[in-house]
């Protein structure tokens, strides 16, 4: 799955949300939302498949962590549309 696709569920956001501060186990993810433990691991592996997120071994518990390179397809995305304002602001300087 794309990167872009994979933002485009509220729930894989706020678990990237909750992963900015520190890694999280999958028990603890699934502590703070209203949805299964297997839901959780579901989106954690959309996550995972599109590089956003690394997951960890620690004996029996799976633990993940953001990969801040996997957003960058996200930030080339944005970039478009940044050149594109900036060359039309460019344009009507002129």
């Amino acid at each position: 799955m794309h990167v872009l696709d994979a933002l485009g569920n509220p729930v894989r956001r706020e678990i990237l949300v909750s992963l900015r501060e520190s890694p999280l186990s999958v028990n603890e993810l699934a502590s703070r939302f209203p949805v299964s433990r297997p839901a959780i691991s579901r989106h954690l592996k959309i996550l995972s498949d599109s590089g956003l997120v690394e997951p960890r071994s620690e004996g029996l518990r799976h633990v993940y962590r953001i990969r801040v390179e996997g957003f960058a397809p996200v930030r080339e995305f944005i970039d478009q549309f940044w050149d594109t304002a900036l060359s039309r602001l460019a344009r009507l300087a002129r």
